[in-house]
């Protein structure tokens, strides 16, 4: 029996190396697959603050536009654009204090209005917003286009189209 014991010992080292190295194995490929994991919780935080920063920049443009244009308060531009901001509707000019202006004259006599938001959409620092609204007895398509920085207006395009009484097509404008 003493000789059976060195061979059973030799069997015992043998099975926890055996077993060492396919835990070192299992450990390893354990590291990898966290590895995989951590990388994958990094780009779903990305992702993720990515879009609460889309889903905010279309928030402050929705309601920049309900407090300027709907609400008639022109004292608000300050929170939302920046002082040089660049404005490429040509019949205004660059600069907060340019629209604050042209807004004054604008709404001159204008009610307050509930803005009618369309559509609204955002891509990367930029926002997209469609609107119907209404200027005297017409009725107008608005899409304008505003880049955000900072939580700030920074530039700003526009395009401005009546709806005919008449369409070639049978698709609505909005």
């Amino acid at each position: 029996m003493k000789k059976s014991k060195p061979i059973i010992t030799v069997f015992v080292f043998l099975g926890l190396i055996v077993g060492i190295s396919a835990c070192s194995s299992h450990q390893a490929e354990i590291k990898s697959l966290q590895s995989q994991v951590d990388s994958v919780s990094i780009e779903l935080a990305m992702l993720k603050a990515a879009s609460l920063q889309l889903e905010s920049n279309k928030k402050l443009v929705s309601d920049l536009y309900q407090e300027v244009f709907g609400d008639k308060n022109i004292d608000v531009l300050d929170n939302y654009l920046v002082e040089n901001y660049i404005q490429h509707n040509p019949g205004v000019a660059d600069g907060r204090e340019a629209l604050k202006k042209a807004l004054e004259i604008w709404f001159k006599d204008a009610p307050k209005e509930k803005i009618d938001i369309q559509h609204i959409g955002a891509d990367c620092d930029f926002v997209y917003i469609h609107l119907k609204s209404k200027q005297g007895n017409k009725t107008l398509s608005v899409i304008d286009i505003f880049k955000i920085e900072g939580n700030k207006v920074v530039e700003h395009w526009d395009v401005i189209q009546e709806v005919p009484a008449k369409s070639a097509n049978p698709h609505p404008m909005f």
